[in-house]
């Protein structure tokens, strides 16, 4: 379980996140949306220890990971992957290699290390493409070999930042139906931050929405047409999307 109490961060006297309380089960498929600038990448950045709060506590599995050393850290992070908007690809090393990277750190040996990297490659339907560079991919393959990446290591919890930005309907809702995918066959957690409601009513059970730093809606996907907060809603109908 992922839990965050009394979450608030700053950065340069603008508040980001105002008092943000959230637990997120073992097993849930969530995703957190709200307007640009609202903090969602953020939060997410919280989750994995890459930003401490000003104040409040993020947990795992029961241990607060705010004041964890490196090594302590590390090895919570062990059980966490994260797909990066851009991708995030070393551009110099092939698909293979890229999604041998996290795998290293578990020391396997080489061997163990390409067999666990094709599995994952198999799974996002990229089986044969080792060799190719990032240069020679397209934007939704560039999103595939992150995905691949992440789970290579067989992780409890997977985080997705904006997964589906930049790519044309066809390629999101491809992407939407691997990421449901990996969650039921991996067995996962799955948080995924977006703006794409395609990709909520596709994949998610449950929706936080982030409003000017607070949480104006957390529950179910099928209810939140019946949300009184005019945010929320205005921010569906402008998805043009709304069910």
């Amino acid at each position: 379980m992922i839990k965050i109490k009394e979450l608030y961060k700053s950065f340069e006297n603008k508040e980001v996140l105002k008092g943000i309380n959230i637990d997120i089960k073992d097993g849930e498929c969530v995703c957190i949306i709200g307007k640009s600038g609202t903090g969602k990448s953020i939060l997410l950045k919280h989750m994995i220890g890459l930003v401490k709060p000003d104040i409040g506590e993020i947990s795992i599995n029961n241990k607060i990971i705010n004041n964890l050393s490196f090594k302590e850290l590390q090895k919570i992070r062990t059980k966490i992957s994260i797909v990066f908007q851009s991708g995030a690809l070393f551009d110099d090393q092939s698909v293979i290699d890229n999604v041998c990277m996290p795998l290293i750190k578990y020391k396997y040996n080489k061997k163990k290390n390409i067999e666990l990297a094709k599995e994952a490659l198999r799974e996002v339907d990229l089986e044969g493409c080792d060799n190719m560079m990032p240069s020679e991919l397209s934007g939704g393959m560039k999103k595939r070999v992150g995905i691949a990446r992440a789970i290579s290591p067989h992780p409890d919890y997977i985080l997705y930042d904006e997964p589906t930005t930049g790519l044309d309907p066809l390629m999101t809702e491809s992407i939407n139906k691997l990421i449901k995918k990996i969650h039921r066959e991996e067995n996962l957690t799955s948080i995924i931050v977006t703006h794409e409601m395609k990709t909520v009513y596709s994949v998610a059970s449950r929706v936080i929405f982030l409003d000017e730093g607070h949480i104006k809606y957390d529950g179910l996907v099928e209810n939140m047409k019946d949300s009184t907060d005019k945010t929320l809603l205005q921010f569906i109908a402008g998805s043009g999307t709304l069910h």
